[in-house]
């Protein structure tokens, strides 16, 4: 366990936050986290057409799609369940991305529940950033629609980088120094923060140093689903190998 954590165990268990993960590209970096952390973090996978289209998109983040992966984490005795998929709610907007964690929710019996595109919308908020630069891996036209759920938030977004990779497995294929390239070549001096989503993207075990490359905040998309989801379960962990997002001043809302 992290130390300095505030995480405690509820009855001699570690606190279990389920990841619906949309096919295979960076699922371990949830690992890592887990043993960092001292929680569990179980993976359960769903499967529709890999592409970062908004057709498929809309369908990967289905209700029936979403059940699927609630029906593999049955037994696992949840204290939050998050939909680790950004691009699969944040197309949906955020009106639809309510209603979608809502629908994951009551399928996984009224359990805690949120999604990656929710989850960078309430990091931003407890860290009281307000200006960002965005570093996507998406085609441009999906890139918008994030920015544009990031704007509905509150967030200014002063830059946006894409870089056009048509397919989760793709990303998940990109080298640790490939994508420290991308994030820091894509950073702007009037961003309080770099963003960076998709959470095909192995980023979990090089956010400190692209923190220290760039010197400010990283969010990535494995990041904030970990940490909205031990939110939403009721714990705030410190860990700062797990970047600002996880640092003790961070005003996180701690409970």
């Amino acid at each position: 366990m992290a130390e300095g954590s505030l995480l405690m165990q509820r009855e001699q268990r570690p606190v279990t936050v389920g990841i619906v993960y949309p096919d295979h590209a960076a699922e371990d970096d949830y690992p890592y986290a887990a043993d960092l952390l001292g929680v569990a973090l179980p993976v359960a996978h769903i499967y529709g057409t890999d592409l970062h289209a908004v057709p498929e998109l809309l369908d990967l983040g289905s209700p029936a799609r979403l059940a699927g992966g609630v029906a593999q984490l049955a037994g696992r005795n949840l204290d939050a369940l998050v939909w680790a998929c950004t691009s699969g709610s944040f197309v949906y907007g955020p009106e639809g991305a309510r209603l979608q964690v809502e629908q994951l929710a009551r399928a996984a019996g009224d359990v805690p529940t949120t999604s990656t595109g929710i989850a960078f919308t309430e990091a931003l908020r407890a860290l009281g950033l307000s200006r960002v630069a965005v570093a996507a891996s998406y085609p441009r036209d999906v890139a918008e629609l994030f920015v544009a759920f990031l704007a509905a938030g509150g967030t200014e977004v002063v830059s946006l980088a894409d870089a056009g990779i048509d397919t989760a497995a793709e990303v998940g294929t990109l080298p640790e120094d490939a994508v420290i390239e991308f994030v820091a070549c894509n950073d702007r001096p009037d961003a309080e923060a770099l963003v960076v989503p998709d959470t095909a993207m192995h980023t979990l075990r090089i956010l400190p140093e692209l923190e220290k490359r760039i010197g400010k905040p990283v969010l990535t998309a494995n990041q904030v689903t970990v940490w909205h989801g031990l939110q939403c379960a009721g714990y705030t962990v410190i860990c700062p190998d797990l970047g600002s997002l996880f640092e003790e001043d961070a005003d996180h809302g701690a409970r």
